[in-house]
């Protein structure tokens, strides 16, 4: 592995970070029970576990002044425990404090002493003391093993190759960081959730990311073939690669670095500038195997129910912990071990204080796709047990409802995309609720309602049922916590510890929240998300109103934490729908959705389409035979879309700058097909060409079209010009549609195709052009202030208290006095576009993010091309097996 050398001096920042957390007492800590006869536990190990196990102490009144025990904990790394399950986010600029766990001023606590940077290395269970990498000899009355667990690294040549990395710990995220910097490739060896999390942070840090799993599927321990399948089309659809069923047999390496993988079977390696090993872990025993602690024949440090070893006194938690023969690679069984020993040295012999396994069910957010495994997912531990499944490739969605052989308990499941059924899922697999009469309520394109009429979602769970799996938190103590006057979801945090973790449960606090809010008669606020205590408009009027051009700041000033995938592209379209410049400079880079990062529509297979505007749908022939030279050259599949534009498919990263600058060196711009913009504007041809024709249709869908071009809003946009009632443009369909009269322009909003279609409203008739302008300007400005995320101006408009009417007096009235600073919002838009295209064509630092490999030009040789309709495009999985 690429690891510091033992003996290089430790960074000032290190020193630093140990003095703030290390009391002189730590170089007092010596003693086991004291004269005052408190006793002390020494935590070897300071993770997420080591760190519940204090907490726990203290919770329960055992630490602090006049607390029975004093505790000690060992921590091998400089930092103290942090949030291992977000550790990709360190790779977005977040540092280890932003990661930690500790609250502040936790380390000050009477009776606890901290260690960082330090490792136990032995343990004497006779003399009970412990001896560290730096000769501290600390004896104890208890010994906690929080030592977790090492990365496996499968023994095959050149993993210790400058370019091969584990992916555990910060430092490791950090030696990944500095080492990309010169990449442009990166494999992950392993396809399970830390292998995933890994090609994640190397697609956050620009790399063209692949994954080689050995088994035949993504996560085979939580997921089956079909529910595998849609994860991996929906992983391969943001553009990285995957390859299952592949045996890694070497790291190839040129001049001692690595330059590839050799895998089994393959006749050239797998090209890589960097080779990342989260193939699994392995239980780090060494400690207790050198202590003479019984150990499991596969590792593992042998515990009973009470968490106690072989040894009297000592204990072990987490990965560490073989209890009945399994290891759990979880942080909630962690956490909950963590609370059994705390318990046990607080005299407690109750329940509490036993543990006799844990529930693994778990729900996460994997590149973006939601993916939750419940109970005996696979049915095997269930004699007979049958499974029910629906699957939607189309929309990516997954279910499957394990049931025992009678039909009579569910005893677990399997959900891709769609999660609206977990909460229940889980409870009825625990036994805490029945399950419906009709089972395949649960597995509905509607799933998540229990049938018959009975109440659904939070409504459904019982006090007893466990909402926060990792600190177990169940419906119960989250209702009293709210009725207790915490009516905010970080507020619920702070006070329970529920979604201070992994963060899965955190959509279902916020529905209890609503769920309470709605019992007392209170009205109910949707915030944008756990970050910010404001809905989208609020936090919009404060971006407009206080010119803040800044996330950190944003967030600084009016929220809490550092965002997420909810907050951050919403903000991001702010920023945009604010004229706020180039949206790949700086920070705002960081903040996009997946197309905007290469400024084009990604697709399935991994390729990008490339979509130049075409106003009103008018092109001349010499942009005609530009774009036919395009595709021939790239040999790019064409299509002339329903937008009245022609899309080129098929093209790799490396090769969007020299279409681009073909297309921009002919008149072509950014079409924003991969963008939450105004799109396009239909027309018919109009009194150009048509004999029922009574408007220029394509001269006002040109002028609109170039107006609204680049416009960011919550979501797409779409508009259409007809020429006459005849509406061959199909303007009714549309977010914005303009119908002509023999008088002017009938104004049409909120209608939109797809799989919810809706007819637009008239909001206006008879308008001269340039009061049409006007309001248009002001529909679109006014929908992209108050509407929420991802929510069309069809569903926006649903949703607007008093309707049409409303509107019209917004709109048309102007009965609040805003049109005069919507249309100045507009202006201020149409004034400052530019061209994303050519202004990245314009810049070679920005050219950069465009490049596959640092020393060469050659493509990509991992992609495999076949024909379709006499086209070449890339093959998707299941060609490139037959290919």
């Amino acid at each position: 592995m690429s690891v510091e050398p033992r003996g290089t001096p430790e960074p000032r920042a290190t020193r630093e970070r140990r003095a703030r957390h290390e009391p002189e007492a730590a170089e007092r800590a010596g003693a086991g029970a004291t004269d005052d006869g408190v006793r002390t536990v020494v935590v070897a190990g300071y993770g997420m576990v080591g760190h519940r196990f204090l907490q726990a102490m203290a919770d329960r009144g055992q630490l602090g002044a006049d607390g029975p025990w004093r505790a000690v904990v060992v921590g091998e790394e400089p930092y103290a425990a942090y949030d291992r399950v977000a550790l990709s986010s360190y790779v977005e600029g977040l540092g280890a404090d932003d990661l930690s766990l500790v609250d502040p001023g936790f380390h000050d606590t009477p009776g606890l002493v901290v260690h960082l940077g330090d490792r136990v290395t032995a343990a004497d269970t006779a003399a009970r003391t412990v001896t560290t990498a730096q000769g501290r000899v600390l004896a104890y009355d208890a010994l906690v093993l929080a030592t977790g667990s090492v990365p496996f690294v499968p023994p095959i040549p050149g993993t210790d190759a400058p370019g091969a990395f584990v992916y555990r710990t910060i430092d490791d995220l950090e030696a990944i960081r500095v080492w990309a910097a010169g990449c442009r490739t990166g494999v992950v060896v392993g396809g399970g959730l830390l292998g995933l999390e890994a090609a994640n942070a190397l697609r956050l840090l620009g790399l063209q990311a692949t994954v080689v799993e050995f088994a035949p599927r993504l996560m085979p321990v939580q997921l089956d073939e079909g529910a595998a399948a849609i994860l991996q089309e929906r992983i391969e659809a943001l553009g990285i690669g995957v390859h299952t069923g592949c045996a890694a047999t070497a790291v190839r390496t040129e001049g001692g670095q690595v330059v590839g993988l050799d895998i089994d079977g393959w006749d050239a390696p797998l090209p890589a500038d960097l080779v990342v090993f989260a193939a699994g872990i392995r239980p780090r025993d060494d400690l207790a195997r050198a202590a003479g602690l019984a150990v499991g024949e596969r590792g593992g440090v042998v515990v009973d129910d009470t968490l106690a070893t072989s040894a009297p006194g000592v204990y072990a938690i987490g990965e560490c912990a073989l209890h009945r023969g399994r290891i759990y690679g979880l942080v909630a069984p962690g956490y909950r071990m963590a609370e059994t020993v705390a318990a046990r040295l607080a005299g407690d012999e109750g329940e509490d204080a036993t543990f006799t396994g844990a529930d693994t069910s778990t729900k996460l957010k994997l590149l973006g796709v939601d993916v939750a495994s419940v109970g005996d997912c696979h049915g095997t531990a269930t004699d007979g047990s049958r499974s029910l499944v629906f699957t939607d490739p189309l929309a990516g969605e997954y279910r499957k409802v394990v049931v025992s052989a009678d039909g009579r308990r569910v005893v677990g499941g399997i959900l891709v995309g769609d999660l609206q059924a977990y909460p229940l899922l889980v409870q009825y697999a625990r036994g805490t609720l029945d399950p419906p009469e009709r089972l395949d309520a649960l597995i509905a394109p509607a799933a998540g309602g229990a049938g018959g009429g009975a109440a659904t979602g939070v409504a459904a769970l019982p006090d007893a049922a466990v909402v926060c799996s990792c600190n177990n938190v169940d419906a119960g103590a989250l209702r009293a916590a709210i009725r207790d006057g915490n009516d905010d979801v970080g507020a619920l945090k702070g006070c329970t510890r529920a979604g201070t973790t992994c963060g899965s449960c955190l959509p279902l606090l916020a529905d209890l929240l609503d769920d309470e809010a709605r019992k007392a008669g209170k009205e109910v606020r949707r915030t944008l998300c756990e970050h910010f205590d404001l809905t989208r408009q609020e936090l919009f009027d404060i971006v407009r109103v206080r010119r803040i051009r800044s996330f950190a700041t944003l967030v600084a000033e009016h929220g809490r934490g550092r965002g997420c995938e909810i907050c951050k592209p919403a903000v991001a379209s702010m920023f945009a729908s604010l004229a706020s410049g180039y949206i790949l400079d700086g920070e705002q880079a960081a903040l996009q959705d997946t197309n905007d990062h290469f400024l084009a529509n990604l697709q399935r297979d991994g390729t990008y389409s490339v979509v130049p505007r075409v106003p009103g749908g008018e092109i001349t022939p010499d942009k005609l035979i530009v774009l036919g030279e395009v595709a021939r050259e790239f040999d790019l599949y064409t299509k002339i879309t329903g937008g009245q534009r022609i899309d080129l498919f098929g093209a790799r990263v490396d090769q969007l700058p020299a279409i681009w600058a073909r297309l921009v060196d002919a008149g072509f711009e950014s079409g924003h097909a991969y963008g939450k913009a105004v799109r396009t504007v239909k027309s018919c041809v109009g009194t150009t060409w048509c004999r029922y024709g009574v408007q220029d249709a394509v001269g006002l869908a040109i002028r609109l079209e170039l107006r609204y071009r680049g416009l960011r809003a919550p979501h797409k946009i779409k508009a259409a010009v007809s020429g006459c009632a005849r509406e061959c443009a199909e303007a009714q369909g549309k977010d914005v549609g303009v119908i002509a009269t023999e008088r002017g322009w009938n104004l049409y909003v909120a209608g939109n195709g797809g799989m919810t279609p809706r007819h637009a409203v008239l909001l206006s008739g008879d308008l001269d052009t340039e009061t049409l302008i006007r309001q248009i300007d002001a529909f679109l400005m006014y929908y992209i202030r108050t509407a929420d995320r991802l929510e069309r101006t069809a569903t926006w408009f649903e949703k607007l208290d008093g309707g049409i009417e409303h509107l019209r007096r917004v709109i048309v009235d102007d009965a609040l006095g805003l049109v005069d600073e919507l249309v100045a919002d507009m202006e201020r838009h149409v004034a400052s576009y530019e061209c994303e295209w050519k202004a990245t064509l314009d810049d070679p630092a920005r050219l950069a993010r465009f490049t596959t490999f640092v020393n060469a030009d050659e493509p990509d040789p991992s992609l495999v091309y076949v024909r379709e309709r006499g086209q070449r495009r890339p093959a998707l999985p299941h060609e490139k097996a037959l290919s």
